[in-house]
């Protein structure tokens, strides 16, 4: 009788539920107005159970909504949004100081000449202990909760404690307008060949490159490696601007077209002062958008050569939206296409997020022939080579990813940040010699007279990473570069010494040395 009760008791409830629902008003539920998701947010506020915090909702309705469509329109909370901004605005509110940490402990890598940080005394290789009250060494602070502290707005004080020699010194420092650089590394291989390595499309972008290519023009550059690996992108017109010095009067660039914005052409005015040099751009996975851009327009007017591996694939334009409240949308409006009429956007899988995993595990990044392509997507260059749409620009020169010189010393070495912690050993027990040298030349013979293979090695056995004589030729060839790179960064070179040194074990940029042309 009691369980006949229970079920009884559940028919009717469950009646009463459906009878008081079908005594209300219907809703208008129209899609085409989006009325329904404003009515439910509507009926949620009004008659939920509990007190419920309508920001939070809204913000999930609408990443919610966003998702549905492309992978790359998106709604940046407003912490979000002024980072995204900040990243490209190619300057920045701070004290003005680059930092890393090896030990727990921030160390100044470099101090922005001109910048708060230099005018109020701190010198590289200070370590930083507090950021006003705040203890940041020794605790395990994250990188960018130390940032974010150091950071604010121009004008503002911070109180930034460091020591140096053993001593705690606290310095006052007004935080000002710090310049972004987006040219990473610009100078001469050889007699003949520049080097210019750009890390993303910002503001400053085109005024930084002009710069850079007119110094290397007048230290006799004839031919341009244009280095575009990892670059993810950024403003379009930047990207425009630098095609534009390497084409000839209306040469097409890109495209552009969506269902609500009409076809756009953009051609280039002949006005560039790069038009006779020799062009070979180096990409790789990470290269994305602006740089696809880039790439696609000197491959599809057979203007440079591509050399590296596949890149993103990402084909598609956004536009921005922002609100009142600091936040804002990046709204996919069109999508671009090289001159040959290619769409280089990868298709939306459901793995999207990890198709460079997918490209390594199906073995494309250490063979040409595992590359995916679409053969039912086929164009041609302006002197009729084939090339392909629908998945990233596919290099014209392939460079492997080279796995096999990852010895067991050089994982266990990195494992435990050693090369990183001993430059900065380094750098602090020769800092006064080497934070004066602002020659290559001269910075070579300093560090081989240092040392260093024999110092390091006797660093990493007092950290239980110890050798075996079978793996010195890979130490020789391989590790020593990037040590030396790591510590002619505390130089006055600083990313250029480091690039310097690098390149010497750097494949695709010995590949790109080798190509002649097209």
């Amino acid at each position: 009788m009691t369980a006949l009760l229970g079920v009884v008791l559940g028919v009717l409830a469950t009646m009463v539920v459906v009878k008081l629902t079908d005594s209300r008003k219907k809703f208008d539920g129209d899609y085409n107005r989006w009325r329904k998701l404003n009515l439910i947010l509507q009926e949620v506020e009004r008659n939920y159970v509990d007190t419920i915090d309508m920001k939070a909702m809204t913000d999930a309705a609408v990443v919610a909504a966003l998702a549905e469509l492309d992978p790359h329109t998106v709604y940046l909370p407003p912490v979000k949004l002024e980072e995204s901004e900040t990243e490209l605005a190619g300057n920045f509110e701070g004290i003005g100081i680059q930092f890393n940490v090896p030990n727990d402990t921030a160390i100044v890598l470099s101090v922005i000449p001109g910048g708060p940080s230099e005018k109020a005394g701190l010198l590289q290789g200070d370590r930083i202990l507090k950021v006003d009250t705040s203890v940041i060494a020794g605790n395990r602070t994250p990188q960018d909760s130390m940032v974010a502290r150091m950071k604010g707005p121009a004008g503002t004080k911070v109180r930034i404690t460091v020591r140096r020699d053993g001593t705690e010194i606290p310095f006052e420092i007004t935080r000002g307008t710090i310049p972004v650089h987006c040219v990473d590394a610009a100078f001469m291989i050889n007699d003949t060949t520049g080097y210019i390595r750009l890390s993303k499309f910002t503001r400053t972008t085109y005024l930084e490159f002009s710069s850079a290519a007119e110094k290397l023009l007048s230290s006799g550059m004839k031919r341009l490696i244009f280095d575009l690996r990892d670059n993810t992108g950024g403003y379009f017109d930047q990207a425009f601007l630098v095609c534009n010095e390497f084409l000839a009067e209306g040469d097409p660039v890109v495209y552009m077209e969506g269902l609500h914005r009409r076809r756009q052409d953009f051609e280039a005015d002949g006005n560039g002062r790069l038009k006779d040099v020799g062009l070979i751009v180096l990409i790789n996975e990470s290269s994305a958008s602006s740089s696809e851009i880039f790439a696609g327009a000197m491959q599809d007017n057979d203007r440079g050569v591509i050399v590296g591996r596949r890149s993103f694939g990402k084909g598609l334009v956004q536009e921005p939206l922002n609100f009142t409240d600091g936040s804002g949308i990046r709204l996919t409006v069109s999508r671009f296409y090289t001159p040959s009429g290619r769409c280089i956007q990868k298709p939306y899988s459901d793995d999207y997020a990890y198709d460079i995993y997918e490209r390594f595990a199906h073995g494309e990044m250490t063979d040409a022939d595992s590359i995916k392509v679409d053969k039912s997507q086929e164009y041609h260059t302006r002197d009729g080579r084939t090339v392909y749409g629908g998945g990233g620009i596919v290099p014209d020169v392939f460079v492997p990813l080279d796995t096999t010189k990852a010895s067991r010393f050089f994982i266990n070495s990195n494992k435990k940040a050693l090369p990183v912690r001993f430059a900065s050993a380094m750098a602090d027990r020769y800092r006064r010699t080497l934070s004066s040298i602002d020659d290559f030349g001269s910075l070579e013979r300093y560090l081989d007279a240092l040392d260093l293979k024999a110092k390091f090695l006797d660093y990493a056995e007092k950290e239980g990473v110890v050798m075996r004589p079978s793996e010195e030729p890979e130490f020789d060839t391989y590790m020593m570069p990037q040590i030396k790179a790591l510590v002619g960064r505390y130089s006055k070179l600083e990313d250029e010494a480091f690039y310097r040194f690098y390149l010497e074990i750097d494949e695709t940029i010995q590949k790109a040395l080798e190509t002649t042309g097209l």
